[in-house]
């Protein structure tokens, strides 16, 4: 039977067109357009479907920002439909194309590692001061034995900082120093000399702020520039929250350049964003509207990075911890959202509602994890302590 579009339409004769496929999929995931139950969704828009089956999780997020669909809890909407491989119909044709752009450019070159500064970390202090914790800490807490946000990133540092075994006097790196907390905290806290590196304006001014008096030195640079500009050596060196921005090209070369700034008895601890399964792109609408050109790494990508310059002393999955973290990220932004609907609209609110919560469902569904890899130039002789594993 031919088909034949309607004009200004998105309806063919037959139905809307990728309705009964979109329905069959999300029905596959126990989610029903037009149900009762929290996970449940309600289409505003025909042309929803037609963006969903087209465009993928790239068109269902913008289709979201637009108001053609809602939901009432996007968290358990996503654990259900990652944990059931529902976007796996629309993804293996959608993703062609970020994954031939990936495989034959370098997305995170040094002259693209300032976007993510500028589109995101940029977009504005006072979302962030009312979304984090009071050290402005923009990655997974430590909920173990913390009953709220700010107890919970302090245990996460408290973890970090044990586990690198810090002690006063010594010389330390933070790459993707955010702004400041972490730098604050272990200068005031452990007596180290703290050089923090960010590529975002915004961050590097509130962290030179927040450090005032202390023995920290915070640069607006990009990682690659630390040989030139800081090249120590350093006795401990972190990363929180940053390799998601370094990309699969530049791995080898960024843990190459960690490893010949630490002095031999040095280590280095990673806390990264990880996933199931390698890949050479991040999804499309995460790349589009919240951090672009980064990348998720998987173990084995991670693994081969480090292996000819590092001991690898513990990995520590802690991506439980991530989906509370990213729950009360959005409890607090929707609680502070009549103070800042006049610098941000509601499309924005929206984008930044499915942006916490996708990801929390995505860390609820184990297809995301967060760890913490505790690396050492030789072995480290006295061995490490932890505060337990969950």
């Amino acid at each position: 039977m031919l088909l034949h579009r309607h004009a200004n339409s998105d309806t063919w004769s037959g139905g809307r067109l990728g309705e009964s496929q979109v329905r069959g999929w999300l029905a596959a995931a126990d989610v029903i357009i037009g149900g009762s139950r929290p996970w449940d969704i309600r289409v505003n828009d025909p042309r929803f479907y037609r963006r969903v089956l087209m465009r993928g999780s790239l068109g269902l997020g913008e289709a979201w920002m637009d108001g053609w669909w809602n939901c009432p809890r996007l968290d358990a909407f996503f654990l259900r439909v990652i944990s059931a491989r529902a976007h796996d119909h629309v993804e293996r044709w959608t993703s062609l194309w970020p994954r031939a752009l990936n495989a034959l450019v370098n997305l995170q070159s040094g002259g693209r590692a300032w976007t993510v500064g500028k589109r995101h970390y940029d977009v504005g202090d006072d979302l962030f001061a009312r979304m984090l914790d009071r050290r402005m800490l923009y990655s997974c807490a430590y909920w173990r034995n913390a009953g709220d946000l700010d107890l919970a990133q302090q245990a996460k540092l408290d973890l970090i900082f044990d586990k690198l075994d810090l002690q006063p006097g010594m010389q330390t790196l933070d790459i993707g120093c955010g702004w400041g907390g972490a730098a604050r905290y272990a200068a005031e806290r452990h007596g180290v000399e703290v050089v923090g590196v960010t590529v975002s304006a915004n961050q590097a001014r509130w962290a030179e702020k927040a450090c005032t008096g202390l023995p920290v030195r915070i640069l607006l640079a990009d990682y690659r520039e630390l040989p030139r500009l800081a090249p120590g050596p350093y006795d401990r060196i972190w990363s929180i929250g940053m390799f998601e921005h370094v990309g699969l090209k530049n791995y080898r070369r960024f843990l190459r350049l960690v490893a010949a700034m630490l002095t031999e008895n040095g280590a280095f601890l990673l806390h990264t964003i990880g996933r199931n399964t390698p890949v050479n792109h991040n999804d499309p609408w995460i790349q589009k509207y919240i951090f672009p050109n980064s990348v998720i790494p998987a173990a084995s990508q991670i693994s081969s990075g480090y292996e000819p310059y590092f001991v690898m002393e513990d990995w520590h999955n802690l991506g439980i911890h991530y989906d509370r973290t990213l729950m009360e990220w959005h409890r607090r932004t929707e609680a502070a959202w009549p103070e800042l609907a006049d610098r941000y609209d509601e499309r924005f609110r929206r984008m930044w509602h499915f942006y916490l919560l996708a990801s929390a469902g995505a860390f609820r569904a184990r297809q995301l994890h967060l760890w913490q890899i505790l690396l050492s130039r030789h072995g480290l002789k006295q061995g490490f302590s932890r505060q337990g594993a969950f």
